[in-house]
């Protein structure tokens, strides 16, 4: 029998009532998107979707790993694992169960700037989802036996991606852009920095941060906003119970706005090599991009799209298709919250890496030159407009854009208004772009048997 919670008391929806507002009217395709704040500052944020049977829910945390210092990096992450070993409540196995018991999914995951915690269930036990993610969120007990069981798990996990080249490569991309910097260190920390975290350091990064001005609750769904905001205000009193830890429904807080983090400037072109012998060269360069609220982040989108978007783009024909020099290449763009990189990635044997290389300077200074075509704009317009409505089909992604709406951008654009953005992107928009950021010299990474970085340099 799936596990049972106990109704919201009467008087909540009453209590709560005023600190609700509509954000968005649903009038473009998507459901109405309504926001509550609770006492202590927690978010709650909904989407209905009439059409579906289910509901996911997240529990978005403000903090990720370049809120580390070196003394602690690896802790968000740390966090991830910790929070689902147990609670007051439940235990671990108690907490996977009463999820996978109505055939949901319970899950987790980090990033640099955030942390999310989430379920998808049918719609009908919408209230078991709000109330183990809650808890789970708010009352983890973080004992000392379950940190040092973790750890273990924690070191296989980065020793499972230390294995994987093509893992390996985009992190040495990033120490090589921003250097050791909180955005240039990997998400999950280091061998040496996790076996040197301590129980009491994460306990602390989680009181720290686990506040109710830090967090935002995001649910899409066949939902009723009122219905979730009475669940998560109950589940979140019944969690807080059971500790003394936790203050977040303490109305003496307030909601935080959007994160404003010390700039954090890029170290510019470094290079890093990794000698392995691998079957397979691995290679990302690229330069600072754009930060998340930059007007230009739509441009750069389509001039993405346009040099290694898909099997229509630059790189894929010259690299790929024309020369069959590698098997995956394309270009990405990355953005936080003051900062931003763009980057290549190719993948090749590693008798043909300097050719790669050599190709994909040679793309991005004929980019400088001479700017895109009309109809490669019209194709990466096209793309990203393609890309991000199919993307939105279903429950989980829609409670990713609300969440990471609330919490990193603090805003909420309608469907329509970003699709007339990227349409409104010109010629002029892409050549700009072009000019700020490609002609700064490239970082570099590299991953195959090679000993002397300066080979790829230049």
């Amino acid at each position: 029998m799936a596990e049972q919670t106990p109704p919201p008391r009467a008087g909540a929806r009453a209590l709560l009532a005023g600190a609700t507002e509509t954000v968005l009217p649903g009038t473009d395709g998507s459901g109405e998107i309504r926001r509550t704040v609770l006492p202590g500052g927690i978010r709650v944020i909904t989407e209905a979707m009439p059409s579906v049977r289910s509901v996911t829910l997240g529990v978005w945390v403000g903090v990720g790993s370049r809120d580390e210092g070196p003394e602690s990096a690896g802790a968000s992450h740390y966090l991830e694992h910790l929070l689902f070993k147990g609670t007051a409540r439940r235990s671990a196995l108690d907490i996977s169960a009463s999820i996978e018991a109505v055939g949901g999914e319970i899950n987790a995951f980090t990033t640099k700037e955030y942390t999310c915690y989430y379920a998808r269930v049918l719609d009908a036990d919408l209230p078991l989802a709000a109330d183990v993610v809650t808890d789970v969120v708010a009352a983890a007990l973080i004992r000392p036996e379950d940190v040092e069981s973790e750890r273990g798990v924690i070191l296989e996990e980065i020793a499972m991606t230390d294995d994987d080249p093509g893992d390996v490569v985009h992190d040495e991309f990033a120490l090589a852009l921003f250097g050791d910097s909180p955005l240039g260190r990997p998400i999950a920390g280091t061998v040496q920095s996790v076996k040197a975290l301590t129980r009491n350091q994460i306990a602390e990064h989680y009181h720290r941060h686990y506040t109710g001005p830090n967090l935002v609750v995001a649910a899409a769904g066949n939902l009723d906003h009122d219905r979730v905001v009475e669940l998560i205000y109950e589940a979140f009193q019944r969690s807080t119970s059971t500790t003394d830890s936790h203050l977040l429904l303490d109305p003496a807080l307030t909601p935080s706005g959007p994160r404003n983090l010390a700039s954090t400037a890029p170290s510019g072109a470094g290079t890093r090599l990794i000698n392995r012998k691998t079957e397979q060269a691995h290679l990302v360069l690229g330069m600072p991009g754009v930060h998340r609220t930059d007007d230009r982040r739509w441009a750069l989108g389509v001039l993405a799209a346009v040099l290694g978007g898909g099997m229509s783009s630059r790189l894929f024909q010259e690299v790929r298709e024309k020369r069959g020099l590698a098997y995956s290449v394309y270009s990405y763009a990355s953005q936080y919250a003051d900062a931003g990189a763009f980057g290549v990635y190719a993948g090749c044997q590693p008798k043909k890496l300097r050719e790669v290389i050599d190709l994909c300077r040679a793309e991005i200074a004929n980019l400088v030159k001479t700017g895109i075509t009309e109809s490669e704009l019209a194709l990466g317009i096209g793309q990203l407009r393609g890309g991000m409505v199919l993307g939105l089909e279903d429950t989980g992604s829609r409670m990713s854009r609300l969440g990471k709406g609330e919490l990193v951008y603090g805003e909420h654009l309608s469907v329509d208004a970003v699709l007339d953005l990227i349409a409104g992107v010109t010629l002029d928009d892409v050549r700009a772009v072009t000019a700020d950021l490609l002609t700064a010299s490239p970082a570099v990474a590299v991953i195959g048997p090679y000993k002397d970085p300066s080979a790829f340099i230049s």
